[in-house]
């Protein structure tokens, strides 16, 4: 309770600082950067932001800002010169993306349009210039280190010069295979879960309001709270059943049931804008019965047996067999998502809890029981795991960890690139800072001696 109190005086204090630079109380130029300014209010409302994540008050976190912000103004400026552009999409996509946290932080759409003494429409709208903007700086920043790289000879240097006392220690890690199966319902199986959206279908052709049954019915963990509101997209943000369908549609009108991989959808178009649509929908998923779920324990389980008795290799049965899109074309192998290379390499305490328990006991070249798994999106499925390699805690060295010293000498090399980068900037780039910010030690480089 404490802490939502916490939060929701926080976001009216974001409230307050956005009506200040709204109604331009009280507000100044803090910093001009070449033809562009940034505003007290632009500093206010990123520190209110940093403050609503749960953070502590922090007045010299404001120096941080600051630099941030003429680094952002720098960036964006150049992405004008370079012609690098953001889409109404993206913008509209970091939008929607950053009001739901801040809606699940207050408890609510409504509680959070209280605070914010605004509508989300509203708060989206006063938004818009800055985010687009961050977006533009972004995508410069990322045009600049797009085509860094580093050499096998550079990352040897790079480990080289590392402090080899001070080397980081590596736990337990393993390279893990899977072959994942999720149930597929009979035409009489789906018949059932299609009978009841259709009777969701029926309501809101018969006059029920579109987004309170989506927030009533809808699947959609995503959307379901927002009245199931997509915002914009194009024909790839979508499957391709519910692209052909959304794009057919005129404002206002509601599709027929459409069926994709997800499972049944009832979709309304809102608004079209070129080859962007703007859509809302409500899903309801092919929830599997007792009978579906056997038939895919049994298939796993004929699977399972003619790998382990060596008469079909896991690589073709994961390549023909998996469900699991992001390993199956990998020969079933893993691979480590938080790393920036395409490694299998996974840190044990990095593993989600039922696979740890699946590979724990087991020894290089041995694969787990085939066991009923529920993914994060809720979906039920079975699946069983190889263990290809596990490699005991160690410190680092260029034999056992090369991806892993690549990737930071990658960082490394990237980081100086961008601080050359900034410093030839910032020579040719008329940049005054207020002298109310000459305590800030690190926006001593940006002044002009």
């Amino acid at each position: 309770m404490k802490k939502n109190i916490y939060i929701l005086f926080l976001l009216l204090f974001v409230s307050i600082q956005a009506s200040f630079a709204q109604n331009q109380i009280i507000d100044r130029v803090v910093a001009t950067v070449g033809s562009g300014i940034i505003l007290q209010s632009d500093l206010d409302m990123q520190y209110s932001q940093w403050l609503a994540q749960g953070n502590k008050p922090n007045e010299k976190f404001k120096c941080g800002v600051l630099e941030q912000l003429i680094i952002q103004k720098l960036l964006s400026q150049q992405a004008v010169i370079d012609s690098i552009d953001v889409t109404e999409t993206e913008v509209d996509d970091n939008l929607n993306s950053r009001l739901r946290h801040m809606s699940q932080q207050a408890g609510g759409q409504e509680r959070l349009e209280k605070f914010l003494n605004r509508s989300l429409l509203q708060y989206k709208e006063e938004m818009r210039a800055s985010v687009f903007e961050q977006l533009k700086a972004n995508k410069m920043q990322q045009n600049i280190v797009q085509k860094v790289d580093v050499t096998p000879l550079e990352v040897k240097r790079y480990f080289e010069g590392l402090d080899q006392d001070s080397l980081p220690y590596f736990n337990t890690e393993v390279e893990i295979g899977e072959i994942v199966m999720l149930p597929q319902l009979t035409d009489e199986e789906k018949k059932e879960q299609r009978e009841k959206i259709e009777g969701i279908r029926k309501q809101i052709v018969d006059g029920s309001d579109f987004g309170t049954m989506a927030r009533l019915y809808s699947q959609d963990p995503g959307s379901a709270p927002y009245g199931g509101d997509l915002g914009f997209g194009t024909r790839d943000n979508y499957v391709k059943e519910f692209s052909a369908m959304a794009f057919k549609l005129k404002p206002g009108e509601i599709s027929p049931i459409v069926e994709s991989k997800y499972g049944f959808h009832i979709i309304q178009v809102l608004e079209r804008r070129g080859e962007e649509v703007h859509t809302r929908h409500i899903l309801m998923k092919m929830n599997p019965g007792a009978a579906a779920l056997e038939r895919t324990k049994n298939k796993l389980d004929s699977i399972y047996k003619l790998v382990v008795d060596k008469k079909l290799d896991f690589y073709h049965a994961a390549t023909n067999n998996s469900d699991a899109e992001e390993s199956k074309f990998n020969g079933g192998m893993v691979l480590n998502p938080q790393g920036s290379s395409r490694t299998t390499l996974i840190p044990m305490d990095g593993l989600e809890k039922s696979v740890f328990t699946a590979i724990d006991p087991l020894k290089p070249g041995e694969y787990s029981k085939p066991e009923q798994f529920t993914d994060k999106t809720g979906e039920i499925g079975y699946r069983f795991n190889y263990l290809k390699t596990r490699i005991p805690p160690h410190k680092a060295n260029l034999d056992q960890d090369f991806t892993k010293i690549k990737d930071a000498a990658k960082e490394d090399k990237v980081r100086r690139n961008l601080s050359k980068w900034f410093d030839d900037k910032a020579k040719n780039t008329f940049i005054d800072i207020s002298d109310d910010f000459g305590a800030c030690e690190e926006l001593e480089k940006w002044r002009k001696k």
